[in-house]
């Protein structure tokens, strides 16, 4: 049994705001994710889509959610795998129709097998089609093929969807607002991502490779109750940390470097994301000292502007002004701040935004402006990440040599409330002090 999950009475309570928000006359067509190949006969582990895992729950490949406000014979239909002893020997046990009507509380249930039978008649007298069109090229024509088995009966007064709009435009904002128990499996994804971050400090010693690390942290996560990692983790010692999305993790963690792991854990499909950067050895040198301090400085002024009412672009522009003044101190960078920030001069080691959604996706859906291309502003319920940092590739000689090869991000998970935000990851050390005194303590 999963660690944790969502009440199963959210699930039709979401459907039922969706189909609020559609055409009285519209229809909704929202398939879960195709399984992928890896390699001849093996795949990769299933993970369903995240719109119709949040609207569901329901984790099997091979289903479809089909709403339809005031149908008569049922608004919530689920298409799904029957039972199949044969291939549950092979494959794992299903749900069937019954097991996925109970599990899911829609209205009706049927085979997948049905799709080509059913779905026409379902189309037959509706307006607009609300569907997620340009994911799977295969269903997109299928579904093209039912609208146009529909279509062909207009002679017969039959109506037909004439236009089909993106269902993300409506489902993604409803994901943006997480409920409290989408928080708590929040909290329990990145509690458990937490304890890893933890656990491989203090495990680190030079001469360790760095899938050697990154299987530590991978452990405490399975061994916590998380099916899964939410992303493929970065465990980047000495210069590979200065690669943003390393994950080759096939190096050796040298005494003197710094390691960057950012690595989260997934828990009811909710996602942990939590970015540390930590000395093999135990103790930071003074060179690696100045940097962390400005970055550390720069996230904690990203996270004091995670305020509601706040432009979501704020806790970026705060972090940028102080990660700028940090590169001015240091003789890298040299004018004012206002004509260095508008000039992007400190692009070439910050090269990326202080932070993005968190949710059933790593960079969770939702706008981050609004139509006329303003910054919308943070409410109660978003949850983002806060992640500024400081990248000097070996080969800039822009750089003095001392800091050149130091790559540096901290990276915290951040609830936006009525008052102050709440850190979700605020039990893995990041001051300097903190950190030194738990790798000083050795293995748990």
């Amino acid at each position: 049994m999963p660690i944790l999950d969502l009440p199963t009475s959210d699930y039709p309570f979401r459907r039922r705001q969706l189909m609020q928000k559609m055409h009285d006359s519209a229809v909704a067509i929202i398939p879960t994710a195709v399984p992928k190949q890896r390699n001849s006969d093996v795949q990769y582990p299933f993970r369903g889509d995240s719109d119709f895992l949040y609207l569901t729950g329901f984790e099997e490949p091979e289903a479809v959610l089909v709403l339809i406000p005031g149908h008569s014979e049922g608004e919530q239909i689920l298409f799904c795998r029957p039972r199949d002893p044969a291939r549950e020997t092979w494959d794992g046990r299903r749900a069937g129709l019954e097991g996925a009507l109970a599990q899911c509380q829609v209205d009706r249930c049927y085979s997948i097998h049905d799709l080509n039978e059913q779905i026409p008649a379902l189309l037959e007298g509706r307006e607009l089609l609300f569907y997620p069109m340009g994911q799977n090229s295969d269903f997109d024509a299928r579904v093209m093929h039912w609208r146009n088995l529909a279509k062909s009966k207009i002679r017969q007064g039959i109506r037909y969807p004439q236009e089909v709009v993106d269902v993300g435009g409506l489902v993604h904002e409803m994901r943006l607002f997480k409920d409290p128990a989408e928080l708590e499996c929040m909290r329990a994804a990145v509690g458990i991502s937490g304890a890893g971050h933890r656990h491989a400090m203090r495990q680190c010693q030079p001469g360790m490779m760095e899938y050697a690390l990154c299987s530590e942290i991978e452990h405490v996560f399975r061994r916590l109750g998380s099916p899964s990692v939410a992303y493929p983790s970065i465990v980047g010692g000495g210069e590979n940390a200065c690669i943003l999305h390393y994950t080759e993790n096939n190096a050796e963690l040298r005494d003197g470097d710094l390691v960057l792991i950012d690595a989260g854990a997934e828990v009811a499909g909710y996602a942990g994301d939590i970015t540390r950067t930590f000395p093999v050895n135990g103790v930071y040198s003074p060179a690696q000292r100045e940097i962390y301090e400005i970055v550390l400085a720069a996230q904690e002024a990203g996270i004091a502007a995670v305020q509601a009412g706040r432009p979501v672009s704020d806790y970026h522009d705060e972090a940028v002004k102080v990660l700028v003044d940090g590169l001015r101190d240091l003789k890298i960078l040299s004018g004012s701040r206002d004509a260095l920030i508008e000039q992007g001069a400190y692009k070439a080691f910050y090269m990326h935004g202080t932070g993005h959604w968190l949710g059933l996706d790593v960079h969770d859906v939702g706008h981050y402006r609004n139509k006329d291309k303003t910054s919308r502003k943070l409410e109660s319920g978003m949850v983002l990440t806060v992640e500024p940092g400081l990248y000097f590739a070996p080969a800039n000689l822009a750089v003095p040599e001392r800091w050149r090869g130091i790559g540096i991000r901290i990276e915290d998970d951040v609830v936006v409330t009525a008052a102050d935000p709440e850190i979700l990851s605020q039990n893995v050390p990041k001051k300097v002090a903190d950190i030194e005194a738990m790798m000083a303590a050795g293995p748990a």
